[in-house]
């Protein structure tokens, strides 16, 4: 019982991962004052840690 409720855990963090770092990802390509170079660079950051640069991307580009 418990091994499920950690695999639970897991999933429902990995599918908020997933979706945060979509929306990340979306939010950046759609941007067009970045060049392609900041475009791919907060692409990257955001299959990696989408939680954490989202802040920052948030403060930064908007």
């Amino acid at each position: 019982m418990t091994e499920l409720v950690i695999y639970a855990v897991l999933f429902l963090l990995l599918i908020g991962h997933t979706l945060l770092a979509s929306k990340m990802y979306n939010a950046v390509h759609l941007n067009n004052s970045l060049d392609i170079r900041e475009k791919n660079d907060w692409k990257l950051k955001a299959l990696i840690f989408p939680l954490f640069f989202w802040g920052r991307y948030k403060r930064r580009v908007l």
